[in-house]
């Protein structure tokens, strides 16, 4: 039992670090909508943090198996002492868990627009940007991208 729910923790993990959120991928929701495109110069790259989400899924998962592990403790009232405490432990290692676990890697990319104008952009990293390139700014929805 144990091994089965530490199986399905692991699975929802791994599923939330399936996601890219770069320049050159895209969300199922985003194809088909179009974008406004403006020409930018890079003036400088800083790499970034990018942190993980708290879905409630680690905690929820982190809860259960720490009630159930804490449940095996004693007998009578402290196994409901230790199923209680357990769940709790629980709940906050796995909410620290899924936070580290989709943490990403990403990039601040400051540019200069034809207009003159600085904007920044963060996003996950993964094309390399350097500072004098060419490059466009992809809009759409509130969102923007840098991209080649």
């Amino acid at each position: 039992m144990m091994r089965a729910i530490l199986a399905v923790l692991a699975a929802l993990m791994l599923g939330a670090c399936g996601s890219r959120e770069t320049g050159s991928a895209y969300n199922q929701s985003e194809i088909g909508r179009e974008q406004t495109v403006r020409f930018a110069t890079v003036e400088s790259v800083r790499t970034v943090s990018i942190a993980g989400s708290r879905s409630g899924v680690g905690s929820i998962a982190g809860g259960v198996l720490g009630g159930i592990a804490g449940s095996e403790v004693g007998h009578g009232k402290g196994a409901a002492v230790g199923a209680v405490l357990g769940g709790v432990g629980g709940m906050v290692g796995g909410e620290a868990i899924e936070e580290s676990a989709t943490r990403k890697d990403g990039v601040e990319i400051t540019v200069r627009l034809e207009s003159g104008e600085l904007r920044a952009v963060v996003q996950q990293a993964g094309e390399p940007f350097n500072p004098g390139e060419r490059v466009r700014l992809l809009t759409s929805g509130g969102t923007t991208r840098v991209t080649r």
